[in-house]
């Protein structure tokens, strides 16, 4: 299954999140932000488990942000979840 949401509060614009039946992230796509840090945490969240992942990213700020995204990529995989 994947699932876009628009990001809010960050440089990014959206994410997609690509999801396995059980559960496992197939692929994050991120669209504006920091495009190294991104790819990379898109890298290491390959094959984690959707809810390992919002566990470690949820509520993460970014300077004065209330928000960052990581914590918005938490979001987007808590929205697919609760879609599939």
């Amino acid at each position: 299954m994947t699932y876009t949401r628009k990001n809010r509060g960050v440089c990014s614009v959206s994410t997609t999140v690509t999801l396995a039946d059980d559960g496992t992230i197939e692929n994050v796509t991120v669209l504006g932000g920091c495009s190294g840090n991104l790819k990379g945490i898109s890298s290491l969240l390959k094959g984690m488990p959707a809810q390992e992942a919002i566990q470690r990213m949820e509520g993460l700020t970014c300077g004065s942000k209330s928000t960052s995204c990581p914590d918005q990529i938490a979001k987007a995989l808590r929205e697919a979840l609760e879609q599939q």
